[in-house]
């Protein structure tokens, strides 16, 4: 059966490659956005689950007939099977066949859209869209908000708006379709019941609509604080080690405490609502259906309708009344759906800070020239970190950065890579705007190494091509040595037994140590080998003697590219063909070296405060 399924699961494709933009920040436009890209299949959800409520209100009409044929039948019971089917076989047939033929058709026709069309395909397409916009976000975006909270939200909005669909789909197709079968019929036996209905479903609807906003909005805040709670859990686990480490797993489990308090308290205040409306809406259905019980009963009296009659009646009432007590549970469920799609809505559809332009050109890369143009930024607050800042990189030439923590040099290199845009100025390469060619293009001539390094829970292999993708393993066991990475690599084992480059090294490398962590991050630089590399503290993490063997390979490395290299260890630079020093935003010195030492300035103060003894950088270096 696997190909009948398989047929059905083949008709989306929720990784189709189509241009993702910037969903709409409104409810019922964000809801439209998504399921408008599978208007067909839902439509026929819909057309199919209507039309099996509508053979299941039929069906009651059949019990009123059932009745009606046996009475009648009953006082020539001797004939038996043969009279009976002799004077209603036509009819009980035609009642079998909707019954067992017809509906288990539709049921099936139903499913087969619901689980093997829409909840994969429709599901995945929402998480997979939500993602790839998500990613294009700016890293203010991300350095906003705690990671776990983010990926909870951009995940479960796919649920939340197919589960919404879904649940919207039975409930108002089902009710609706009742409520038109239940009208027609039931005004067909005597019109006093149509208006009985018709109040019914007025004083309904109204209750609905006074309620819905009301805990839209409750169901909107228990949404926010669940995130915030698990938000807070991701935290604590993906630090676990500095956890255990200040012996802090008390405040930390208060810090969680308050975020699962937080939602415990919104729930309880949805919950509240609930129960209110639930009952409302129930007294009401039941004075109601009360109502038209004494009806068919007063109509049978007065032999207006016939026992079977009055039967089918009360049979359809009473159906009509469990669904609707039945709705409430759906309401109770769409309600916590519409509160998550809000609540993830307001952090996706976001603009993007960082956008390429139009039709923008990718990067026409010549000889790696950087240059900086009177730039202002500050990350717009206040005042200014630069203020009119100007500085020329020629094509090849080695620089170091230099200043306090603060000074501006991360924020330097974030510029030039566009993760930020200038309020004011120019960011250049080869005289070309960086706002004005495509992001991917700008950086795929950048390769970099941060002190921080950025490994995935993935296996080695994948952490040093993470920039070469399309690397053989000999290229990648190439750069590993290059890096001195390649024996520790040999050794690894993962708790699932697979070794050496295809071992799983956990969540941010977790399972090396700072040093090994740093030579896989230099690995991957040497097998990306891009023209224009940054170095922010690459080696500040290893020991003197692997130090030393790795510059020497980092310095063939450097041979024809613009170079870009922060160090606080100034020995580690002070062979570069020339030094920048920032203070607060501001170029106050370059030169080189020996010229930054003669002139006894903040660099030179800066050399006198630390000690000797620190491999130098850049022996042989092509200047």
């Amino acid at each position: 059966m696997s190909w009948f399924y398989g047929w059905f699961e083949k008709r989306v494709d929720p990784f189709l490659d189509v241009e993702i933009g910037m969903p709409p920040a409104t409810l019922v436009k964000y809801i439209v956005y998504y399921t408008g890209q599978m208007k067909l299949w839902f439509f026929l959800a819909f057309c199919f689950v209507f039309a099996n409520a509508a053979i299941e209100a039929t069906i009651f009409s059949y019990i009123g007939q059932l009745i009606d044929i046996l009475t009648e039948f009953s006082s020539v019971k001797e004939t038996g099977w043969e009279g009976l089917l002799d004077t209603a076989g036509t009819t009980l047939l035609i009642m079998l066949g909707v019954v067992v033929i017809v509906k288990s058709i539709i049921v099936l026709a139903s499913a087969l859209l619901e689980e093997q069309i829409i909840v994969p395909g429709f599901f995945t397409l929402i998480r997979w869209q939500s993602h790839k916009y998500v990613a294009q976000q700016s890293l203010t975006f991300f350095q906003s908000d705690l990671s776990g909270k983010v990926a909870q939200k951009t995940f479960q909005t796919g649920h939340a708006v197919g589960e919404f669909m879904l649940g919207l789909i039975h409930t108002v197709s089902f009710v609706l379709a009742y409520a038109i079968s239940t009208f027609a019929l039931l005004i067909s036996l005597n019109s006093s019941f149509g208006f009985t209905i018709a109040i019914w479903f007025s004083g309904f609807a109204f209750i609905a609509w006074f309620f819905i906003p009301r805990l839209r909005h409750r169901s909107k805040e228990t949404a926010e604080a669940g995130a915030i709670a698990i938000g807070r859990m991701v935290d604590g686990y993906s630090n676990i080690s500095t956890v255990k480490l200040h012996e802090s797993s008390i405040n930390e489990n208060d810090w969680v405490k308050e975020g699962i308090l937080g939602q415990f308290t919104a729930l309880k205040r949805m919950t509240r609502y609930l129960t209110s409306v639930r009952f409302v809406l129930s007294l009401f259905s039941n004075v109601v259906v009360g109502v038209l019980v004494w009806q068919a009963i007063d109509l049978w009296i007065r032999d207006v309708l016939t026992l079977g009659e009055v039967a089918f009646t009360l049979a359809l009432v009473l159906r009509l009344a469990l669904l609707l007590n039945r709705l409430m549970g759906a309401l109770n469920g769409l309600f916590r759906g519409v509160g998550t799609i809000q609540n993830s809505m307001e952090m996706i559809a976001k603009p993007l800070a960082i956008t390429d332009k139009p039709n923008a050109p990718e990067l026409e890369f010549k000889k790696g020239e950087i240059e900086l143009e009177k730039i202002k930024f500050n990350y717009g607050k206040d005042g200014n970190l630069f203020d009119g800042l100007s500085l020329k990189i020629k094509p090849g030439e080695k620089i170091g950065i230099v200043g306090t923590s603060g000074a501006g040099k991360s924020t330097l290199v974030n510029l030039i890579l566009r993760f930020f845009d200038v309020e004011k100025g120019r960011v250049l390469i080869d005289g070309q705007d960086v706002r004005d060619v495509t992001q991917n293009s700008l950086r795929s001539h950048f390769s970099m190494v941060q002190q921080e390094t950025a490994l995935f829970s993935r296996s080695v292999r994948e952490n040093i091509a993470h920039g070469r993708p399309d690397a053989s393993l000999e290229e990648i066991i190439k750069a590993a040595k290059k890096a001195k990475a390649h024996d520790f690599i040999e050794n690894l084992e993962d708790n699932k037994g697979r070794r050496g480059y295809d071992a799983q090294i956990g969540e941010r490398g977790v399972q090396l140590s700072g040093g090994q962590r740093q030579r896989l991050a230099i690995a991957r630089v040497i097998l990306r080998d891009a023209p224009i590399l940054i170095l922010d503290e690459a080696t500040s993490a290893l020991d003197s003697e692997i130090e030393a063997v790795i510059q020497e390979n980092l310095s063939e490395l450097m041979v024809g590219k613009t170079v870009i290299v922060i160090a606080h260890r100034l020995s580690t630079i002070a062979e570069l063909d020339r030094l920048i020093v920032l203070d607060n935003g501001c170029l106050i010195e370059e030169g080189s070296h020996e010229q930054l030492i003669k002139s006894k300035g903040k660099y030179a103060s800066l050399w006198k405060r630390q000690s000797g003894g620190f491999i130098g950088l850049g022996h042989g270096l092509d200047k």
